[in-house]
């Protein structure tokens, strides 16, 4: 099965539906989807590369990242996204581990296509050859044939803690999501519309997979990038949107919402489903964004090892608010979607009893097939058949999974375990708190201490003693931030995730 198969399919059904769209302004069909793939995939075959080559996709988002996409798989490539804001060395260090043979890249992000070495090519999207490969005429007699255990998406996880891996995600794996989107996440009909704000070299890219499986429309915003009041627009103009959300992007939705001053119905004139996930989504958090915009909304948790497939709170469960758990259901990332069982163990793989806190455990068709050349890292990470996530969680006695932390943010003070979650949940619930990280720092009586980095909501005026009473209000003494570090704005990457190694950094070097 190659999933360039759906899009051949799609287009054999209704050649002429609209389908991707820069803006409002619609630039291909199904149909000519398909088409040009197929000449992408005749051209790349006809430069030398062979099935299983890797064609690395250095771009903002952009209408072409979809048709390159499947341009690569028409021809048995193996695509390998990559961070738009990255680096070009940090770049040109995965072009050579994963022995690229090409990249696509676009001039923003790459304005000298020839600083990469090691490549037969490197095409401009936005160029003109790009675009003579699109509409010249050039086509592969039949899309190439994969194995479902093929690598289609050779995913480099975000190495904030040396260098990144390469995950081999196969033609099972994503086909798997695809169908699960369906079941777990949202229904998808023809009259749909999914959005691209969210970076398209991550998950919201992948999510193209099941909205393309339903015949939906693909909508890249013409800033490239994410701008709320461009998505409220965008969603009145074309129908109801649908997008994958880092918590930070949500955030911005509803202060959008609130400033527009929308009512929840008008809210949903501009955004049938906004799926979150990919860092922590906060209580105080999702009840505001359910009071502003209403039940729109669904998060998943999963990771790049098993993409977008772990587990799912479902609409219902965000509007079922009568149930005597509501709360604790709330600050869950949910069940385990429908292809994967889901546990949490201790540290040599015993189970725990419901409620008791362990790392969380995924076995399933969407688990990656390992990190590319690298059997050490493989071995540790996949054990019988589990993927060990390396983040700490527990399962209440209805299936529920309620994550603490990553394993390493794990504060351990005067031999107490303290999860920076928790600590967060309550600093964010304090008045005039806009944002908070919480980190350990090393300490010679205690060995680490807890530290809160606070973002203040603008015109705000707090200090550490009010956060301190505030804490001891809600959470046990020995849990408290020793340190409150007011800042402006706190280090995320490009996909809104907090980078708490950074914060780290700037303790250790007093910055």
């Amino acid at each position: 099965m190659n999933l360039a198969h759906l899009l051949e399919r799609a287009a054999l059904q209704d050649p002429a539906r609209p389908a991707i769209f820069s803006g409002t302004r619609s630039v291909a069909t199904h149909g000519q989807w398909a088409q040009r793939a197929s000449g992408v995939g005749a051209h790349l075959r006809a430069a030398g590369l062979q099935p299983g080559d890797r064609v690395v996709f250095f771009m903002r988002n952009h209408p072409r990242y979809l048709e390159l996409m499947f341009g690569a798989w028409w021809a048995g490539l193996v695509v390998v996204p990559v961070n738009a804001k990255l680096h070009i060395k940090e770049v040109q260090w995965i072009v050579d581990n994963a022995q690229a043979r090409w990249a696509f890249v676009t001039s923003d992000v790459a304005p000298d296509p020839a600083a990469f070495t090691g490549l037969d090519g490197v095409m401009d999207a936005d160029s003109a050859a790009c675009t003579a490969w699109l509409e010249g005429g050039e086509a592969l007699p039949a899309i190439t044939e994969r194995a479902p255990t093929d690598t289609a998406w050779l995913f480099y996880t975000s190495g904030t803690t040396g260098r990144p891996k390469g995950v081999m995600i196969t033609h099972r794996n994503l086909l798997t999501m695809g169908l699960t989107y369906f079941n777990d996440v949202d229904p998808v009909d023809v009259g749909d519309a999914i959005a691209y704000a969210a970076p398209m070299s991550h998950g919201a890219g992948l999510y193209a997979i099941p909205h393309l499986m339903a015949g939906a429309r693909h909508v890249v915003p013409a800033s490239g990038g994410f701008d709320a009041a461009e998505l409220f627009a965008l969603g009145r103009q074309l129908g109801p949107l649908s997008l994958f959300a880092a918590p930070t992007i949500v955030k911005r939705i509803v202060d959008e919402a609130e400033a527009q001053g929308l009512t929840p119905e008008q809210c949903g004139q501009s955004f049938k489903t906004i799926v979150y996930g990919g860092a922590p989504m906060y209580a105080a958090d999702i009840q505001r964004a359910l009071r502003t915009m209403g039940p729109r909304f669904v998060q998943i948790y999963g990771q790049g090892e098993s993409p977008m497939v772990g587990t799912a709170l479902s609409r219902t469960h965000l509007a079922d608010a009568a149930h005597p758990r509501y709360a604790e259901r709330l600050a869950s990332v949910g069940v385990a979607q429908t292809p994967v069982r889901i546990r949490v163990a201790g540290p040599g793989g015993e189970p725990v009893a419901p409620g008791e806190v362990g790392e969380v455990l995924i076995q399933g068709d969407s688990v990656m097939a390992g990190y590319w050349q690298n059997p050490e890292a493989t071995q540790a990470a996949i054990r019988d058949g589990w993927l060990w996530t390396g983040d700490m969680g527990a399962l209440d006695a209805d299936g529920f999974l309620t994550l603490k932390d990553r394993s390493k943010d794990l504060i351990i003070s005067g031999g107490s375990n303290i999860y920076p979650r928790e600590v967060e949940e309550v600093l964010l619930t304090t008045p005039g708190v806009s944002e908070v990280a919480v980190v350990g720092a090393p300490d010679p009586e205690w060995g680490e201490i807890v530290v809160a980095f606070v973002v203040l909501q603008p015109g705000a005026t707090l200090d550490s003693k009010a956060l301190d009473a505030f804490c001891l209000e809600h959470i046990a003494r020995f849990k408290r931030p020793k340190r409150y570090e007011m800042v402006d704005a706190l280090p995320k990457n490009n996909y809104g995730k907090v980078l708490k190694t950074v914060l780290r950094e700037r303790l250790a070097t007093g910055t």
